[in-house]
């Protein structure tokens, strides 16, 4: 076949493989949008919690659809409030009776000291997330105009809703442009070319748009709930760090066999040939790690499992085969100014050629060190606290945080969020007696009831989220289920309780703590297991996937302490959120050993020409800085999670960012090669490198200092 004929061929088929791209996108764009199913609970948590038991058997009481928000009003100066001030109070009744359900409101209840007055308006919650929002939002502007000297807020729990709501309007969009942006001026950096690194980010945006149509899909259909914002915002993130990682290692390596074969479609063969393994098996082990979220207690981490999973499946196939037919049908001009050509000069890998000397010659020193410094890192997370209020969930308070606050000042601070305790209406008595000798309970009263359940309404002594709401939660439901004949009816799915159930957005927070934790013990060496047994395949091997998965708890320990001297002594966060232990595990280890997976695999290919030791400081001079700006770019997209409003968002995206940083610049540079080089031939086994002769897989020529 001629060379024409070959070039022929080989653009007829990027062409095709590019159509085919296009009508695969807009098959996925035009896939129908199921209804979104109604969340198992408010909370994600299944019926075998007792909140989510509680919020199952209140649809039984005939205020059901009925929330209060909580109007906060007191003085700027925080003095006591005057008769006057009462009197304006008073007089706004009638306005806030048009959002009562049954224009019926309590009269206003001023605290002990006389400093702060609440008002509670019975809301309906019938209409959903969009009409609560709305509700809240007239309310509002209705009391907008209250006299100079007073000031009034919002909260409760509809407040709650519709300012969560409202923080993440546009955040999606801001999220994308700050993204795309970041990982535009690091592809300029990195290629230092005019057009090159347009290719890569129009693919990988269009990857990432694809992923969220395809979730909106995919999510739904297999019947959980997907909740925009948190979810959709993470996957955005990790597919444009997942694809444009893959991107930077195939583009590598596709100049490099440019600089050996004349034929661009020949070089990006050979490029893929070498690229699909560490690609499929990065991929691989993403999809398998964020998949094992799909046995946790929580329904947003379920969503997550599978938007994740299915971003990074698209990465791949990008990877793979829509970003090489669209490199080779620019052909080498992309390059430009420097462009890759038969037998030019090698312009990469000198500074990490000499890195690799400086750790054969004293790799045991090295390997100390690092795991020194890794092991100090860690220790900065001794002192961790975990656990967020709900008024301590926002970066920026929102009016439904200021009021509780407020409100916490002059009564006690449960008040805005009572908690819901159900039992027989033969018991209710009994039940709020019990309930009122409770340490940390404020009060208790009966509430709503209807034939077969009945409410206790119990108002806690401290900020809702605390440690000491946990416990008092704790000793709350013992004292009630022990009340004989308090058990209510069991909701359906659920065993019949005991005795009374304890529940609400409180009692909500202390079990999905509880969850976490079960999450954790359960996931966590599943997770492990997993990438153990993806490295195991990938490298027919059994010491360097022990060492190497060693390698990438190391540094989630050590970015773990990292990121918590930041949040502790910088950003002034008052605790972890206890979801964010989960998914930072997650994510970090799914992903920082990626690039261990992209150094040993080359390492492991150029030693069949070299041995371990030449075959390892050939790959770290080869990929050292593609992997360097992959772990850089990766790192910067994580971090960019910090746009969005919420405090566990931002804590995700630091502690993945500081983690894949140390992956990328402390263990894969230093740590994995001093270990090999200490190891040698061993550090593949059982298996044994066999040496190949040196025209079987040609060596990467030497860097050319005059040409840097």
């Amino acid at each position: 076949m001629s060379a024409v004929t070959r070039v022929a061929r080989g653009r007829l088929a990027a062409w095709l493989t590019v159509a085919a791209a296009i009508v695969v996108g807009a098959a996925v764009f035009g896939l129908p949008r199921p209804d979104n199913p109604a969340p198992v609970s408010a909370s994600g948590l299944s019926v075998r919690w007792q909140s989510t038991q509680v919020e199952r058997l209140q649809d039984q009481l005939p205020s059901s659809e009925v929330q209060p928000a909580i109007v906060v009003v007191s003085r700027g100066d925080r003095g006591a409030l005057t008769d006057a001030d009462r009197g304006a109070v008073a007089a706004r009744s009638d306005e806030l009776r048009a959002f009562a359900v049954g224009g019926q409101i309590s009269p206003a209840q001023v605290s002990p000291d006389g400093t702060v007055a609440l008002v509670a308006v019975p809301l309906s919650t019938a209409g959903g997330q969009d009409e609560v929002t709305e509700t809240v939002t007239q309310l509002r502007a209705a009391l907008a105009d209250l006299p100079d000297g007073l000031a009034v807020d919002v909260t409760g729990a509809p407040a709650f809703t519709a300012d969560l709501s409202s923080v993440f309007n546009g955040a999606d969009i801001t999220l994308l442009a700050v993204t795309a942006a970041v990982v535009a001026l690091l592809l300029l950096i990195t290629y230092r070319s005019p057009f090159l690194w347009i290719v890569p980010l129009a693919v990988v945006a269009a990857t990432e748009q694809l992923t969220l149509r395809a979730v909106d899909t995919i999510v739904p259909a297999v019947g959980i709930t997907l909740q925009q914002g948190q979810v959709t915002g993470i996957a955005s993130v990790l597919v444009f760090g997942a694809a444009t990682d893959y991107a930077l290692l195939l583009i590598a390596r596709y100049r490099e066999e440019l600089r050996g074969e004349e034929d661009r479609f020949a070089a990006m063969r050979g490029a893929l040939r070498r690229t699909a393994e560490p690609i499929l098996a990065s991929g691989g082990t993403v999809v398998l790690g964020v998949l094992t979220l799909l046995l946790s207690e929580q329904e947003t981490n379920r969503a997550l499992a599978v938007a994740c999973a299915t971003g990074v499946v698209f990465a791949m196939l990008s990877a793979l085969f829509v970003l090489p037919a669209v490199l080779v049908l620019f052909g080498r001009g992309l390059f430009w100014p420097f462009v890759p050509r038969v037998g030019g000069p090698v312009r990469e890998g000198r500074l990490w050629g000499r890195l690799g000397a400086v750790v054969e010659r004293r790799p045991a020193p090295v390997a100390v060190l690092a795991t020194l410094l890794l092991a100090g890192l860690a220790l900065g997370g001794l002192g961790i606290r975990t656990g967020l209020s709900e008024t301590e969930q926002f970066r920026a308070e929102p009016e439904a945080v200021v009021g509780a606050q407020t409100l916490a000042r002059a009564f006690p601070a449960g008040t805005t969020q009572p908690v819901a305790v159900l039992t027989s209406p033969t018991a209710v008595r009994a039940v709020t007696d019990a309930a009122s000798t409770v340490p940390g309970v404020a009060s208790a009263r009966p509430g709503a009831a209807g034939q077969e359940v009945a409410q206790v309404d119990v108002v806690l002594a401290s900020e809702p989220g605390t440690t000491a709401s946990d416990r008092t939660i704790e000793t709350l439901r013992d004292a009630v289920a022990a009340v004989p004949g308090s058990a209510p009816p069991a909701p359906e799915g659920a065993d019949a309780p005991s005795g009374a159930i304890v529940g609400g957005s409180v009692a909500a927070t202390y079990d999905s703590e509880e969850a976490n934790d079960k999450d954790l013990r359960l996931i966590l060496p599943i997770i492990l297991l997993l990438v153990g047994a993806v490295l195991v395949l990938l490298l027919r091997g059994l010491l360097a996937p022990v060492l190497l998965v060693l390698t990438v708890i190391a540094s989630f320990f050590a970015s773990l302490g990292a990121a918590w001297l930041l949040f502790d002594h910088v950003l002034g966060f008052p605790a972890l959120d206890s979801g964010v232990l989960l998914l930072a595990f997650v994510f970090l280890v799914a992903l920082g050993v990626d690039y261990n997976i992209f150094l040993v695999t080359r390492a492991r290919e150029d030693a069949r020409r070299a041995g371990t030791r030449d075959g390892m400081l050939s790959a770290l001079r080869v990929t050292g800085g593609v992997i360097t700006s992959a772990g850089v770019l990766l790192a910067a997209v994580f971090a960019v999670l910090g746009v969005l409003p919420l405090i566990t968002l931002t804590q995700i995206g630091v502690i993945v960012c500081v983690g894949v940083l140390l992956d990328t610049l402390l263990v894969r540079t230093v740590l994995v090669p001093a270990l090999a080089f200490l190891l040698g031939d061993r550090f593949w086994w059982p298996r044994r490198i066999t040496r190949e002769p040196a025209a079987d897989v040609p060596a990467p020529p030497e860097p050319i200092a005059a040409r840097d």
